[in-house]
């Protein structure tokens, strides 16, 4: 039996550990030697072996490269096949005043939202989640903070009932109208100075590096 560290890593799975080893640079974890000598020998990482001896002491987030037994890590597509389907919840309440929190991998989205921000910051990432339903309410109040949304071709945001005094509302869907609606996000609520920004999901470092289409390229 073949051991599963020693399998061949692909582009995605060393774009997975790259993004680890930002968000550990970030939080102070990693010195910018010690991220610059990791992120050097994840571009040329060929097995699961070696990848995960890169991550080996830092957190890393669920569903992100989770360790099991007998091997060094679980492939990405292992992984989203062994969780179940969780029923979604009826309402999230997000309170943040100076502080972040952030949704993102294979989180369930809730019926409904409702989302106060002081001074900090709330992300939703929707790239990975799991959406069992067409629509989904968020009731936004925004002061100083921001709340971001990450979205995908067919995800549509509708913030044409948000009230804005100084603050910005931004909706990015390059993709257009061609794709069909997977999921239509109602946003209502206000936004005094801060902001509330809809947008597909950045490069990462990795896809960078290769010039690989932006995550939301549509195939012509």
């Amino acid at each position: 039996m073949t051991d599963n560290g020693a399998l061949r890593a692909s582009h995605e799975d060393r774009d997975r550990v790259t993004e680890v080893l930002r968000v550990a640079a970030g939080d102070g974890r990693l010195s910018p030697e010690e991220l610059d000598e990791r992120l050097e020998r994840a571009l040329t990482a060929k097995t699961y072996d070696e990848l995960a001896a890169l991550t080996a002491d830092l957190p890393v987030a669920p569903g992100t490269f989770p360790a099991v037994p007998g091997s060094a890590v679980t492939p990405a597509g292992e992984a989203a096949g062994l969780a179940g389907s969780p029923q979604p919840k009826d309402l999230i309440q997000i309170d943040i005043g100076s502080g972040s929190a952030r949704r993102d991998g294979r989180w369930v989205v809730p019926k409904e939202l409702d989302v106060k921000v002081g001074s900090g910051g709330v992300c939703l990432d929707f790239t990975e989640a799991v959406i069992t339903q067409t629509v989904l309410r968020i009731s936004a109040e925004i002061r100083s903070g921001a709340l971001t949304l990450i979205t995908k071709p067919g995800i549509v945001v509708d913030a044409d009932d948000v009230s804005v005094r100084s603050g910005q509302v931004k909706i990015r869907a390059p993709w257009g109208d061609s794709i069909p609606a997977s999921l239509r996000i109602e946003v209502t609520g206000s936004v005094r100075s801060g902001r509330i920004l809809a947008r597909p999901p950045r490069r990462t470092f990795w896809q960078w590096l290769r010039r690989a289409p932006r995550p939301w390229s549509i195939p012509a």
